[in-house]
Formats: structure tokens, sequence, C-alpha cells
């Protein structure tokens, strides 16, 4: 499979061509394991559009993540142009059920859960909800047992890392993990969320048990698909996730010592177009540009608005804009500011004087909505800083938090900075923020902390009049501050102080299952999440 995910033909595409508007998981005019799986050949070319198929949802990952965290806004707030307004509601916390781009969202991935479903069916791979575990049947294509389990891991991995963002985002979800038709689709209702993360870890401990084993090398022919440390790495994330950091400990150490992942010297070299699938990353979302129809479409997202070719070729949509608090220094925003001005550098760009943008993923490009950046989603300095929220305020962690600090040009931190467990959390939750910058991971880093760090709580005075902790104290604290600044500017859809605080509740960090989904399903009636 020597560069396959790069430089893939598109004119073979297992069912990323087409969504329909329910979960149709075996529609008819697609192709199906029965009638186009006959060799080894056939189950890779399927397995390559199941990667493909990951880069769609990324394109609107970004607004259920960063844009409702505190790390990125909208623009002033002016525009009237509808998927804007969209952006808006989700910076807000006023999600519409019918909201267009959480819809996609859910559309994109699930229609990959499908190509990951038909897949594993194809390997002979089934989830047993009995036993929590996959377990595999002969298949009748001339496959050996160890090339289904080596296609099985890596499918298993995708659908995994689908399954872990929708129960994040939307809490209980569909469990779907096998091919069904339509009908039967509409008969499946939401499932609890203990179940859906009983699946994730069954697909992890397969990806782990079956993926490559190979450490990393510069050379290998497989660079870009999931193996054993990727799976170890994600796996330990959804451990950290559900509180069971000793679990977490033992993969990590696995792949800190044995993986042959290290980080890179420079924080800017991580994201070069020139040095892509470099040590440091686990695992990335991979795009080509150069009008093969794989280009990633992100970068112009990012760009400034009326920056013409100034930033990049085709000139910018102004989405993703980084927060003030993280760009400016002054007294309001001094313990926001990333004090690394290598990560700084890196990660913000300016045009013109008043116009900050994402820069960590724009390079040079032909065409528009067309780059060459890949996006990462597991990197080495995340299983470093994971390493050391899974072992605590100990002397290694605090080896492993310095290693990333060092990369960034910052002094070491000491057991006098972090002499009480609240000041470790607070110092490696700041790290994270700064080191993962605009990669999606600062709102489930919130949601996560939630429950695992003790250092969240409010101070009784912040918010006399309300009991809360936890992520509802980081995000309103982060409003409330961010509001003369930031949206009281607003022109179109204007918001109180008052109802964006009261917006920024535990309700509301869960996004609404579509109302589509609910509407038009007449065998079931479908919960919605509440207060929506």
């Amino acid at each position: 499979m020597k560069n396959l995910l790069k430089y893939i033909s598109i004119s073979i595409v297992l069912i990323t061509f087409g969504c329909s508007d329910i979960i149709d998981l075996k529609s008819e005019s697609n192709i199906s394991a029965d009638n186009f799986y006959a060799n080894y050949s056939d189950l890779q070319i399927g397995l390559t559009s199941c990667y493909k198929g990951m880069q769609a949802p990324l394109s609107e990952e970004w607004a259920m993540t960063e844009l409702r965290g505190d790390n990125s806004t909208m623009d002033s707030g002016t525009s009237t142009s509808t998927v804007k307004h969209d952006l808006i509601f989700l910076d807000q916390f006023y999600t519409p059920t019918t909201h267009q781009g959480v819809y996609n969202y859910w559309l994109k991935t699930y229609n990959n859960i499908r190509n990951t479903n038909i897949i594993l069916n194809a390997t002979g791979a089934n989830y047993n909800q009995t036993t929590g575990a996959l377990e595999y049947t002969p298949v009748s294509i001339p496959v050996t047992v160890a090339q289904c389990k080596s296609i099985a891991a890596e499918a298993s991995f995708i659908r995994a890392y689908h399954y872990f963002n929708l129960v994040r985002l939307f809490g209980g979800v569909f469990l779907i993990h096998e091919p069904v038709s339509a009908e039967e689709a509409k008969t499946i209702n939401r499932s609890a969320v203990n179940d859906i993360y009983k699946l994730i870890e069954a697909d992890l401990i397969n990806a782990k048990d079956y993926g490559s084993t190979t450490a990393y090398s510069a050379n290998s022919q497989d660079l870009g698909h999931a193996n054993k440390w990727a799976a170890e790495a994600l796996l330990a994330k959804v451990y950290l996730t559900l509180n069971r950091k000793a679990e977490a400990a033992v993969l990590l150490q696995d792949v800190i010592n044995n993986s042959g992942y290290s980080l890179q010297s420079s924080y800017a070299n991580v994201f070069s177009v020139n040095n892509e699938m470099n040590s440091e990353i686990l695992f990335a979302i991979r795009f080509k540009g150069g009008g093969l129809g794989m280009g990633n479409p992100l970068p112009n997202n990012f760009a400034p608005t009326n920056s013409g070719n100034a930033v990049i070729n085709g000139d910018g949509d102004g989405y993703n804009n980084p927060m003030l608090e993280i760009v400016k220094s002054s007294s309001s925003y001094t313990n926001y500011i990333d004090p690394s001005t290598i990560r700084y550098a890196t990660n913000i760009g300016l045009y013109s004087t008043s116009s900050y943008y994402v820069k960590k993923f724009i390079s040079p490009t032909i065409i528009a909505y067309d780059a060459e950046n890949d996006w990462p989603v597991i990197r080495f300095a995340d299983v470093l800083l994971m390493k050391a929220e899974a072992d605590g305020n100990t002397a290694s962690s605090l080896g492993y938090i310095n290693q990333v600090r060092s990369r960034a040009g910052l002094a070491d931190l000491t057991s006098i900075n972090v002499s009480t467990t609240a000041n470790f959390e607070k110092a490696l939750a700041l790290e994270r923020r700064w080191e993962f910058a605009f990669e999606n991971q600062r709102w489930f880093d919130i949601m996560r902390f939630n429950t695992t760090m003790t250092s969240l709580s409010a101070p009784t005075d912040e918010f006399p009049n309300l009991k809360i902790q936890g992520a509802e104290y980081v995000m309103k604290k982060h409003l409330k501050n961010m509001y003369s600044k930031v949206y009281l500017g607003f022109t179109v859809l204007p918001i109180t102080q008052s109802q964006l605080l009261s917006n920024a509740n535990p309700d509301r960090f869960l996004l609404p299952i579509p109302q589509y989904e609910i509407d038009t399903n007449s065998f079931i009636t479908i919960p919605q999440n509440p207060s929506y």
C-alpha cells in the first residue's frame, strides 16, 4: 500500500461520494462487501476509502470544538452570511436543532462509520455486544487470517476515532457496528454513553492487538496508517476521559519506550508540508493538494477575509479567529498568553493591523481550498503530556512536561512551581492549551478536565449567585472576560452577557441530535438532548 493514502485515485471510493438525508447504511447504489471484495487488494482499496472518508467530517469538526472552546471566536459579527450565522450560534452556545453544520458533521461521520462497518464485515470482524469484544469468523474470499486482522485493525481504529468524537460531542448516539439497510437503521435508537465507550474500547483493543508493531521509521512504507502505537495512544486518551488513569499510563509508557516516535526538534517543523508524517505524528488525517480532489480546504477557511492572495491563494473566509485573550498582551490577558514566542509565531498570524488568524495550517497553494496540509490527530507531544496527566504530580511527570516546554524555548517547571496538585493541574492544562492550539483538542480537554482534575472549582466570589464548577466555570469565566471585547460588538445576532453566560451550561455543552433524524423517523421516538 505504498503511498496509497496520499495518491489514491478517487475513481474508486467506497460510499464516500454521496450522502442521503438519513443514515442509509447499506444503499443499493453503493458498492458493498457482497459485490466488490474478492481479494486482499480489494480490501486494501476499501480501507483506503475509509481513510479518505476521515477528511469530510474534519471540515466541520473545528467548529464543534475550537470555536465552542476558549481559543477561537467568530469575526465581528457583522456578516449576514447564513454560514457565519450558524458559526456564531455555535460560538454562543445557542445552537438550533436544525443547525446545518452540526447536521453535516453528523452525516459525514456516520457515512464513514458505514464504510468501516462494511470493511470490518468483509474481514469477518464482528462486535459482540455481550462480550464487549471484536470476534472473527471465517470469510469466503482468498485472504489469510493475518491479512483480515491487519485490515480490521486499521478499520476499527477509524471507527473508534469517529465514535469517540461523537460520544463526546453528542452523548449517547446510534450504536451501529455492522452494515444495515436504511429501514433497519430507522429502528436503532440512541445507546447509552457507556455502551458507546464499550465499542470504542473494543475497537481500539483490536487495533492495538493486530495493528503493525513496527517502530517509527521515516522510510516506512506504511506511514499514515493507524498502527499499534496510534491505537494505544488513542485508547489512553479514552481511558483518561473515563478517569482510568492507571490503565492509560501503561499504554503511554509502552509508546514512549518502544514506538520509535519522538519530538521534533522544531515546533514549526511538526506542521511543515515538507516534513509530513515526521517522527512526532502518530496519526494524521492526510490531504494531497494539486487538483486531485483530496486537498485541504481549512487553510482557506482560516485565512483572514479580504486578504486577497497575501496570506493564501484565493483569499480567506475568516473562520476560527484566535480569541483576543491568546493574541494580545495586556493586563486583561496576561494569564492566557502563551509564554512561548516559538509556538506563538507558528500558531498565530497577523494580517494588516488587527486580523489575527490561525497560521499553523497555512501553506502555499495553487488552487484555493486545495492545500497540502495534513491534520495531526495524535502527536508524540500529546503522548508525553497525557502520561504526565495519568501519573499526576510526580517528578517524572514534570520531566514529560518539560520535554515539551524545552522544545518551545521555555524554562523547566520545578517542584516549587507545582507544589500543589492544583498548581500542577493548571500548569498541565495551560501547556496543553498552547501546545495543541487550534488542533481541535482544547474543547475535549476542558470536558475531560471537568471530571479528572480537582483544580477547576469556582471561587465562591466569582459567580456568587451560581453553583458551578469545572468546565462550566472555565467557559463562564472566559465568556465573561471576553464579552465587552468580542460579543458586545456583534451587530448581527447580538447577545446580552447574561444570556451568553446562561447558554454556557452543561446541557448546552452537548450538541443537539440533528432534528431531521428525529422528524423523519416514523418507527421510533428519538430523544433529544436536554435544553434543546
